[in-house]
């Protein structure tokens, strides 16, 4: 089968690589009908991830038709239509029976490894690194998923795969942004970061009460996408002379109640701590940017919520830790427990309460044009907001 394949930072490929088989007995096998190029993917790309080896295959953005199924596996059938979560879950362990998928305690095929690092291990992911089980992705014509059972979601038959491909990762990802944020009822609500997560994020706060929206980025179209789309108020922050007395401004001197980081260890920005982060990062005295985490510490009233969908790997400097404790701020976090938000997420898209296909800028009926839409992704070209790619050709429905 053809699948893009990682071959060190910048140099993505669409290789031919033998066909998945069934491993397990509660394992499902999948055509792939569609798949997208996630940010968090940008952080290979970059050569930000470690324990990546020339070969693996992308992508945790993905869904498709089951094609064989594991004697084991109760759910599905073969032609079965379905979504995958970028967690791969048992469904049975301490951690999955709290509804914890993202920390479940048995997938992580790396555990042993990863624990040097963390402590302790996450759940094993698709298509990210061998930290994080090895697992290869859904960048492909088929994909094996494992516990098939606790994983996917069946898809309604009058639903188009524009609408639900993002229950895999990023709708999911900013609605648990925003339930991490503790919004209350009439709430300001500030998002660091317009592209896909913090699209969502945006749109969800206003499902949870919010009673204004304030979204921050340097980008014209994800600006413009965030206020037309998810009805915010919007701040360039290259443009904006003093962001932070700006925020304060707008709050009545507070700051918001609530600030979501959905921007993570890649942050941009101005000033001396951006050069300062990136000249860290470059020698690898520090691994990840946290400009705008800083930034969220920082403008969040006393009292309020930071939550921080954005993803980070390892270690951060001038972490402003006395902000948290003399503000008295919560810091929420975490990988997406994705298993626990299918259903009333795709409730609520079935019911018209959102369609999550208006993110989508950039659509190719093959894999051959992902490493050239891995570049202008990540460069943020030609308006490109969210890639997604169909490895068989358009979709049928």
């Amino acid at each position: 089968m053809r699948a893009i394949c990682y071959h060190g930072k910048h140099d993505m490929r669409v290789d031919n690589v033998d066909d998945p088989k069934i491993e397990d007995p509660g394992d499902v096998l999948l055509k792939i009908t569609s798949t997208a190029i996630c940010g968090s993917d940008l952080h290979i790309y970059d050569g930000y991830v470690v324990e990546m080896d020339h070969g693996d295959i992308m992508g945790h953005e993905f869904m498709g038709i089951v094609e064989e199924v594991g004697s084991a596996v109760t759910k599905f059938k073969k032609g079965d239509r379905v979504v995958v979560p970028f967690t791969i879950s048992c469904g049975h362990c301490f951690f999955c029976n709290k509804q914890l998928y993202s920390l479940c305690d048995t997938t992580n095929r790396d555990r042993d490894k990863t624990a040097k690092l963390m402590g302790s291990a996450p759940a094993g992911l698709f298509g990210y690194s061998h930290l994080m089980g090895g697992y290869p992705g859904g960048q492909a014509q088929f994909v094996r998923v494992p516990c098939a059972d606790t994983g996917p979601i069946k898809v309604p038959e009058n639903l188009t795969d524009n609408q639900v491909l993002f229950l895999s990762d990023i709708f999911p990802t900013g609605y648990m942004a925003a339930e991490n944020a503790d919004i209350e009822p009439g709430s300001t609500v500030c998002v660091w970061g317009c592209g896909p997560v913090g699209q969502f994020a945006i749109k969800c706060a206003w499902m949870f009460g919010a009673g204004r929206v304030i979204a921050i980025d340097r980008v014209p179209e994800r600006l413009e996408l965030a206020r037309r789309e998810g009805k915010a108020e919007v701040l360039n922050y290259v443009e904006q002379d003093e962001l932070m007395a700006r925020l304060y401004d707008m709050t009545d001197g507070r700051g918001p109640d609530s600030c979501i980081d959905a921007v993570g260890m890649e942050a941009h920005g101005t000033g001396l701590q951006n050069f300062y982060d990136k000249a860290k990062q470059a020698v690898m005295l520090e691994t990840d940017r946290p400009l705008v985490l800083r930034e969220a510490i920082y403008a969040c009233r006393k009292g309020g919520t930071v939550s921080i969908p954005g993803v980070y790997l390892g270690m951060v400097d001038k972490f402003p830790i006395g902000l948290v404790m003399n503000k008295a701020l919560t810091l929420k976090s975490g990988q997406t427990h994705v298993q626990r938000y299918l259903e009333p997420l795709m409730a609520k898209i079935a019911s018209g309460e959102i369609d999550p296909g208006f993110l989508i800028t950039n659509t190719y009926n093959s894999l051959d044009e992902g490493p050239d839409a891995y570049k202008m992704f990540r460069d943020k070209q030609d308006g490109c907001i969210k890639v997604v790619m169909h490895p068989h050709g358009a979709p049928a429905v």
